[in-house]
Parts: C-alpha cells; sequence; structure tokens
C-alpha cells in the first residue's frame, strides 16, 4: 500500500531596518514524504524539493529494510478546505509594507523599528491507495515589529504583531498605538495582578500533560485525575482545527484521522474527561483514540499532536475585568513551568490595560503561578473579543514581585 504527502509553501517576503524597508525576498519550497506499507512494515522516503512519483516510492521501498514495524490500516476520505480570503500581489504587498512603515515612522519617531511584513501560501495535499485524498490550503499576511525606543540602551525593547487572512494595516496601526504611543508613560506594579494575555505560553504544560501515555505511565501531573474535577468550572479545553480557530495548520493527525467536527473535548467544565492518543497508545494502554497522532513525515508517527484551544467565555475582555486592570506581559526570557506545574517568568516589559488599550508601562517583575491554580481557583476566563493582540486572550491572577 503507497502513500504520499506533499507540502508547498511560496513566502515573499519584506525586511524592515531602522525604518526603512531594506530587501524583499520571495521563495518557494517544496516538500515530499512517499511512504509504503508492507507486512506491518513501513517504509518511508522524505524528500525536500521534487522527484518523480516512481524514484520516490522506489526509495521509499529501500528503507523497508529498516524495519519500521506499524501495523495499523490506513485511512481513506475525500476532503479538501481551502481557507484562503485573499492573495496579495508582490507589488500590492510592498505598497502595503511601505504604507505601514511610513505610517509608523512618522507618527513615532522616539523609536526605531525593525521586522518584516510577509505573506505565506501553503498547501498540503495527502493521498493514498486506500481512497484517502485530503488537502489543506491556506494564505495569510503577517507583520511582525520590533522597536526600540531612541534613549533605550537595550538591543531592542518589544514586539508586536498579528496575522490574517485578510490584513488590515489599522489593525496594526491601533497595536502600535498601544504599544508605542503608551512606553513612556510609567505606571506602578498593582497589588492585584490580572494577567492578560495570549494563552499559547501558558497552556503548554497542561496539554504536555494530557498525554495518554504520561497519564496511563504515572508521570503526567494529570495520572489518576481522569474523571475528576480539578480546574474551574468554566474552563473547557479542546483539540480544534476548525476553519475558524486553525491557521496554517491541516485538518487531520499523522495517520490521516479526522476529528467529528474537527474538535474533540479533552477537559470540560474542570473535569478531565481523557487525555490524548494515536492509535498505538490507544491499543496498548485500552484507552480512547483521539486522532492526535504527531506528523513525522520522515518515520512512524508518534503522539503528540494537539492543536489545543480553551474555550472563549460570552464576555469581552472588558467584561471580565469587571472594572479591574490587567497587566500585559510583552517581553520575557529565562522562565516558565517545571516538572510540578510551577510557573516562573521574569518580565522585562509589560503594560497596564483596561482590557482594551495601554494605560502605560510598568516596572520590570517576576510572575509565579501554579497550572492547577491558574487553570482553577485564578481562571477568570478567555474573552469572547480579541483586543490589543488581534486574537483570543487569557485572564488569569498570578503573583507578581518587582525584581
Amino acid at each position: 500500500m503507497r502513500e504520499k504527502y506533499t507540502y508547498n509553501c511560496i513566502k515573499s517576503e519584506i525586511k524592515i531596518e531602522e525604518n526603512k524597508i531594506q530587501s524583499f525576498q520571495k521563495t518557494a519550497s517544496a516538500t515530499q514524504s512517499f511512504r509504503i506499507y508492507q507486512n506491518g512494515f513501513l517504509g518511508v522516503h522524505y524528500q525536500v524539493g521534487k522527484i518523480s512519483d516512481d524514484r520516490g516510492f522506489a526509495l521509499a521501498e529501500e528503507k523497508l529494510s529498516l524495519k519500521r514495524q506499524y501495523k495499523y490500516p490506513l485511512e481513506s476520505g475525500v476532503r479538501h478546505r481551502d481557507k484562503r480570503e485573499r492573495i496579495l500581489t508582490d507589488k500590492e504587498l510592498m505598497e502595503l509594507a511601505q504604507e505601514c512603515v511610513s505610517h509608523l515612522s512618522e507618527k513615532y519617531p522616539r523609536f526605531v523599528l525593525s521586522g518584516s511584513i510577509f505573506q505565506r501560501q501553503t498547501d498540503e495535499h495527502w493521498t493514498n491507495e486506500n481512497g484517502l485524498d485530503y488537502q489543506n490550503i491556506d494564505c495569510s499576511v503577517d507583520a511582525g515589529i520590533i522597536f526600540k525606543h531612541v534613549d533605550s540602551k537595550d538591543i531592542s525593547d518589544g514586539w508586536f504583531g498579528f496575522g490574517n487572512r485578510n490584513f488590515s494595516p489599522e489593525k496594526l496601526y491601533e497595536m502600535a498605538e498601544n504599544y508605542l504611543g503608551s512606553f513612556e508613560k510609567q505606571i506602578d506594579l498593582p497589588e492585584e495582578i490580572i494577567v492578560q494575555k495570549q494563552y499559547y505560553d501558558f497552556y503548554g504544560k497542561l496539554t504536555e500533560s494530557l498525554n495518554a501515555e504520561e497519564i496511563a505511565l504515572g508521570t503526567s501531573l494529570l495520572s489518576g485525575k481522569v474523571g475528576q474535577k480539578v480546574f474551574a468550572d468554566s474552563f473547557t479545553l479542546l483539540h480544534d482545527v476548525s476553519d475558524e480557530e486553525c491557521w496554517h495548520n491541516n485538518f487531520w493527525d499523522g495517520e490521516g484521522c479526522v476529528t467529528q467536527g474537527d474538535k474533540r473535548v479533552f477537559i470540560e467544565n474542570g473535569v478531565v474527561l481523557m487525555g490524548y492518543s494515536d492509535k498505538r497508545t490507544a491499543e496498548k494502554y485500552g484507552v480512547p483514540h483521539t486522532a492526535n497522532a504527531g506528523s513525522n513525515y520522515c518515520d512512524i508517527p508518534y503522539i503528540g499532536w494537539i492543536n489545543g484551544r480553551i474555550k472563549r467565555s460570552d464576555k469581552t475582555i472588558k467584561e471580565l475585568l469587571d472594572g479591574r486592570l490587567s497587566v500585559v506581559p510583552v517581553a520575557y526570557s529565562g522562565g516558565g513551568f517545571n516538572d510540578k506545574g510551577d510557573y516562573v517568568m521574569p518580565v522585562h516589559l509589560a503594560y497596564l490595560s483596561d482590557g482594551e488599550k495601554f494605560l502605560g508601562k510598568l516596572p520590570p517583575f517576576t510572575l509565579s503561578g501554579n497550572m492547577f491554580d491558574m487553570f482553577g481557583k485564578d481562571f477568570i476566563g478567555v474573552g469572547s473579543d480579541n483586543p490589543i493582540f488581534n486574537d483570543k486572550q487569557i485572564l488569569v491572577k498570578m503573583k507578581g514581585s518587582k525584581t
């Protein structure tokens, strides 16, 4: 049985240095994975660049001698998903970049700006002889701006940016006003620390702990807690690769499996329902198969692919704050979670916010908390709107100490 995976990416990027456009670069990359399944073994050839199917499958057949065991049947099904909304020509992208750089440089002359604006087009396609034919196409424009105040002695002071399928310069300007317009306003750290942030930096340890194999082996922080209420009533975590929530990610896992509705709930209203698994883990430990195999196109699939999402509240960030203020970390390093779920993060730059706009810059401080508290008693919610970051944001109480 033969299987082929292809990934094509076209990237057009405009580099910005010291408030000026410095270069334009366009690249087109292609990768291919040819796979042959025979008598319970997998032969795979991974190719950067394009070669003929005959040559690719011939090389994959040679790799059967490595005796990589894989005994599970191949998937079938046909689905093509195209999430593109707008594709800019190189000329349009350059004009967009020139407009953005000119606007930001003129309005914020006390800042040195660098970074890039780029468009990325991706096309992933997976087929096999069992009738599987999956394709996922996407396109987005991203802006990332590194800023440095003219009086600063640091190499850079911070970063802001976002991506969108239909990029709006006005959203970038609103973001710049928050970050640059509030930079010279110094404000004291409040006694109550409510962190407002994109939640990706916070839930990594939690998703790691949902690995079904580690739960079964007793090495996860959630071992022995499946079926128990562990987190806040309003906390629900799911794997989500739906059209709205998924960027440049396909809808299938590393074994060609999909979930119904492109979603699967792992924690619901604070209760841990299950861990995530691939076919091997589900069979070995007698747990539900959740279609969360990683895509290793050089080798056999592995457990570990999850596109996590915390369920949104029906309230906006400002409504969740209910008159309180939030702390928005911008530049931070050298911290994270330890094996016990304790979190520590030195924050070099942060702003105080009313939930929609920045009020001023805070002095350096250190954030601390614990995974079970952050998503338990200290969890406030994820807003229904996307202020500040143009993306989903969490509100959670944490401890803060000045450095």
